[in-house]
C-alpha cells in the first residue's frame, strides 16, 4: 500500500551549491584533466622551436585612366578605395607569379632543401607551398596599406623574404603599368594617323562642294547669316497668319455644323446667340410669342372655331413663315463666312508652303558647306587634343609607374620571437583544463543516475529521508555509546516512532534494491540504539542467502531462524544474548536445500506473532529485495519497512522499482535512510556531519540524549511531553531536508 504520509514529487532545479558539491565530489577529475592540459601545453610550448617575424609595410593605389590637364585633371590620378581592388592584390601578391621570383632570387629552393634534410633542392611547387605558410598578407583597417608578413626561425631571413616579397611585387606593379600605357600610347598614335588622313579628306570634300555649288562664302559667313534671318522672319509671320486663319476658319465651321444639328426653336436660339442677338429675327420672334399667349387665352374664352381665333392663328403661321426665312438667311450668311475663312485659310497655307520652298532651298546648300566646316574643325580640335594627350602620357609615364606602390616602412630584423607565446600558451592551457575538467566533471555526474540528494530520493520514491548515515560506520556495540556515528541512528529511531501510525506497530525490516547498500550494518545498529534506550529487543537475521548478523555478534550461526520454522528447535533455545543490554538475536540458522520458500510459511507468521508478544521492537534483516522474493514476503509481513539506499551506488530506477516491490505485496513503507554518505566531501550533507559530531558529543548534550531515552519506555510509548522535547531537540530529517 502507497505511504500515507508520502510526499509529491517535485522537480528540483540545480543550486549554486549543488554544482559547488559536484565539485567537490568530481574534484579529482577536474584536478587530474587540469594538470594534464596543462602540462601537455607546457611541454609542447617549451620543445617548439622559436619562430620570428618581420613584416614591410606598403601603400597600395588604384591606378585610374591617365588623364591631361585639358580634360580638368592632373597627370597622375587614382581612383578612391576599392575593397575589391585590394582582395585581388592579396591574391596576386601570393600568387606563383610573385612567389616564385622570390624564391628565384633568394635560391630558397636549395637553402630550405638543405635546412629540411633534402639532400637535393627542392622543386619550385615545394618551395612555394612553405613560403606561403611562412607569409601573411592582410590590410591596415581603413587605408590603402597593405602589411606583409614573413615569418622563419632565421630572424634575418623573414626580413629578407619580407622585403623581397614588396620588392618583387611593386616592380610587378610597376612592369603591368608600363606595359598597359606603352599599349595604351600605341594605339593613341595610329588613332592620330587615322585622324588626320580623316582631316585631309575632309578639306578636300569641303572645296570640291564650294565650287560645285558656286557659292559666294558670304552665304556661309555673315552676309549669308542676314539674308538667312529674314527669309525666316517672313516665313514666321506667314506661317502666324495662316494659323489665324485656320484658326477662324475652324471657328467658322464648327459654328455652321452646331447650327445644322439644331431643329425648331433651339435652332432659332443658337442662331440667336451666334449672331449676338439679331433684332428683326428677336422681334418676330417675341411677337410670336405674344401671338401665342393670345390664341391660348382666346381659345379658354371663345373656343376653336371663333373668329378671333381663326385670325390669330393665321397670324402665327405668318409670323413661323418669317422666322424660318429669317433663320436660313442667317444660315446662308453663316456658311458664306465659313467659306471666304477656308479660301483665306488655303491662300495663306500655299504662301507658306512656297515660303518654306524658297528658304529651304536658298539654306540647303549653306547647310551642307557648313556641316562640312563643322566637321573639319570639330576633327582639327580633337587632333590637337589627341597630340597633347600622347605628349602628357609620355611626360607622366615614369612619374606614375613610380607612384602606384611605395614602401612605407621597410622589414627590420626582429629581436624578440612570435611563437611559441609560451605565456599565452600556459594561460590558453590553464583555461582550456579548467574547461575540460569542469566539463568533464559534470557530464560524469549527467551520465551518473544514482541517488545523490535527499530531494532527488523524496521525489523518485515518494517516501520521506528519516536519517542519513555517514560513512565508516561499524558496530555501535564495539564503537561505544558515545560514537559520533550513533547520533545518526538515534536520529533514524525518533523519526521511525513519529512516523509509525500506531504504537501497536513494533516489527521492522529494512530492504534495499540491491546488494552491498548496508542494511545489514543499519538494522543492525538501529537495533543497538533501540536497545540502549531501554527498550527490548529482537534482531533477527531473516537473509538466508547471506547472513550477517552472527558475523557483526562474533556467535554461532549452528542454530536460528531456520531450525525454529522447521521445528527441530524451541525458540527460547535458539536466540542469543548479545553484548548489548535488552537485546537479543536470533541468526538465520543453516539453509537446508529443500527449504527455500521457508520464510513464506504458517510458521514464519506465527513466529512473528509470538517475538510481536514478547519483545517491545523486533527488528528484521533481509535480502535485496530486487534478487529474490524473501524481501517482498518479509514486507508483506513485518508492520513497518526501511528502504536503505546507499549514496551513488545504483541508479534511481532500481531504488523505484524496490519501493514499488514494497507497495505490491501490501507493504508499509516507513521511510527511507540514506547510507555511507560522504559527508567531509560533500557539502550538500556537511551539517548532518558537523552537527552529530560537535554538539552531540559533548557530556549536556548526552546527558539530554539520554534522558530523552530513557523517558521512551520499553514499549516504544514516549509520554506526550517526551515526544515534543524530542521533536524540538532531534528535527525529523523527512522535515529539514538541507541541515
Amino acid at each position: 500500500m502507497n505511504n500515507g504520509n508520502s510526499q509529491p514529487n517535485q522537480e528540483s532545479n540545480l543550486h549554486f551549491l549543488d554544482y559547488w558539491r559536484i565539485i567537490r565530489i568530481r574534484k579529482w577529475v577536474i584536478l587530474s584533466v587540469f594538470l594534464l592540459v596543462v602540462t601537455t601545453v607546457t611541454i609542447f610550448t617549451l620543445m617548439k622551436s622559436k619562430a620570428y617575424a618581420s613584416f614591410v609595410r606598403m601603400e597600395v593605389k588604384k591606378e585610374a585612366s591617365n588623364t591631361s590637364p585639358l580634360f580638368g585633371g592632373g597627370g597622375a590620378q587614382f581612383s578612391q578605395h576599392d575593397i575589391y581592388f585590394m582582395q585581388t592584390q592579396f591574391e596576386k601578391i601570393q600568387s606563383k607569379a610573385i612567389l616564385y621570383k622570390v624564391i628565384e632570387d633568394l635560391n630558397l629552393n636549395v637553402e630550405w632543401g638543405r635546412r629540411y634534410g633534402n639532400p637535393v633542392a627542392f622543386e619550385s611547387l615545394e618551395t612555394f607551398q612553405i613560403l606561403e605558410k611562412k607569409m601573411k598578407v592582410e590590410q591596415i583597417r581603413n587605408t590603402d596599406i597593405i602589411k606583409i608578413t614573413a615569418v622563419s626561425e632565421d630572424p634575418q631571413e623573414a626580413a629578407t623574404i619580407a622585403n623581397k616579397i614588396a620588392d618583387v611585387y611593386r616592380d610587378h606593379r610597376i612592369k603591368d603599368r608600363k606595359d598597359d600605357l606603352e599599349a595604351g600610347l600605341k594605339l593613341q598614335r595610329s588613332k592620330l594617323d587615322a585622324d588626320q588622313i580623316e582631316i585631309d579628306q575632309l578639306e578636300q570634300d569641303h572645296t570640291d562642294e564650294v565650287e560645285r555649288l558656286d557659292i559666294s562664302q558670304t552665304i556661309i559667313g555673315g552676309d549669308g547669316g542676314a539674308m538667312m534671318g529674314t527669309h525666316l522672319e517672313t516665313l514666321r509671320e506667314v506661317e502666324r497668319r495662316r494659323i489665324l486663319a485656320e484658326s477662324e476658319y475652324m471657328e467658322a465651321a464648327a459654328r455652321v455644323t452646331r447650327m445644322e444639328s439644331a431643329k425648331g426653336q433651339n435652332l432659332e436660339r443658337r442662331i440667336l446667340t451666334a449672331v449676338q442677338y439679331d433684332q428683326p429675327l428677336a422681334m418676330l420672334l417675341n411677337d410670336r410669342a405674344t401671338a401665342q399667349r393670345e390664341l391660348t387665352a382666346k381659345l379658354d374664352e371663345f373656343g376653336e372655331s371663333h373668329t378671333s381665333v381663326v385670325r390669330t392663328r393665321g397670324a402665327i403661321t405668318e409670323l413661323d413663315l418669317q422666322i424660318g426665312q429669317s433663320v436660313a438667311g442667317i444660315m446662308d450668311g453663316l456658311r458664306d463666312i465659313r467659306d471666304l475663312k477656308k479660301q483665306q485659310f488655303d491662300t495663306l497655307t500655299d504662301l507658306a508652303a512656297k515660303e518654306v520652298t524658297k528658304n529651304k532651298k536658298l539654306s540647303a546648300d549653306s547647310i551642307t558647306l557648313r556641316k562640312l566646316n563643322d566637321k573639319l574643325t570639330q576633327k582639327q580640335e580633337l587632333l590637337r587634343v589627341l597630340q597633347l594627350k600622347i605628349a602628357q602620357t609620355e611626360f607622366d609615364n615614369e612619374q606614375l609607374s613610380q607612384k602606384v606602390v611605395t614602401v612605407t616602412d621597410h622589414a627590420e630584423v626582429s629581436i624578440e620571437p612570435v611563437s611559441p607565446n609560451v605565456r599565452l600558451n600556459i594561460i590558453a592551457g590553464v583555461v582550456v583544463g579548467l574547461i575540460a575538467g569542469f566539463g568533464l566533471a559534470f557530464f560524469i555526474e549527467y551520465l551518473d543516475t544514482s541517488v545523490k540528494t535527499i530531494d532527488e530520493v523524496e521525489a523518485a520514491v515518494g517516501a520521506p529521508v528519516l536519517s542519513v548515515i555517514p560513512q565508516n560506520v561499524g558496530s555501535l556495540i564495539d564503537e561505544g555509546i558515545d560514537s559520533p556515528h550513533a547520533e545518526a541512528y538515534r536520529v533514524l529511531r525518533t523519526n521511525i516512532m513519529f512516523q509509525r501510525k500506531d504504537e501497536s506497530l513494533n516489527t521492522v525490516t529494512i530492504v534495499s534494491g540491491g546488494a552491498g547498500e548496508g542494511k545489514s550494518t543499519t538494522i543492525f545498529n538501529l537495533a543497538v540504539i533501540f536497545a540502549q534506550n531501554g527498550n527490548r529487543v529482537l534482531l533477527i537475521d531473516s537473509d538466508l542467502r547471506r547472513p550477517s548478523v552472527h558475523k557483526i555478534l562474533g556467535v554461532s550461526n549452528n542454530v536460528g531462524l531456520t531450525n525454529v520454522l522447521l521445528g527441530k528447535c524451541k525458540l527460547e533455545d535458539a536466540i542469543q544474548t548479545t553484548g548489548q543490554e535488552g537485546m537479543d538475536a536470533l541468526p538465520s540458522g543453516k539453509l537446508p536445500s529443500s527449504a527455500m520458500g521457508i520464510l513464506n510459511s504458517p510458521q514464519m507468521k506465527e513466529l512473528i506473532q509470538d517475538v510481536k508478544g514478547r519483545y517491545d521492537f523486533v527488528f528484521f534483516d533481509a535480502p535485496p529485495i530486487m534478487g529474490v522474493s524473501d524481501a517482498s514476503i518479509l514486507a508483506s509481513m513485518i508492520d513497518m519497512t526501511l528502504l536503505v539506499i546507499q549514496y551513488r551506488k545504483y541508479p534511481q530506477a532500481m531504488t523505484v522499482r524496490a519501493r514499488q516491490s514494497v507497495e505490491k505485496v501490501g507493504g508499509y513503507l516507513l521511510g527511507v535512510v540514506m547510507n555511507n554518505i560522504s559527508i567531509s566531501q560533500d557539502a550538500y550533507y556537511n551539517y548532518y556531519g558537523g552537527y552529530h559530531y560537535s554538539h552531540y558529543s559533548m557530556d549536556e548534550g548526552q546527558e539530554l540524549d539520554s534522558e530523552s531515552d530513557q523517558n521512551a519506555n520499553g514499549a516504544g510509548k514516549a509520554k506526550p511531553a517526551v515526544e515534543a522535547k524530542l521533536k524540538s531537540e532531534q528535527p525529523r530529517a523527512s522535515l529539514n531536508r538541507k541541515y
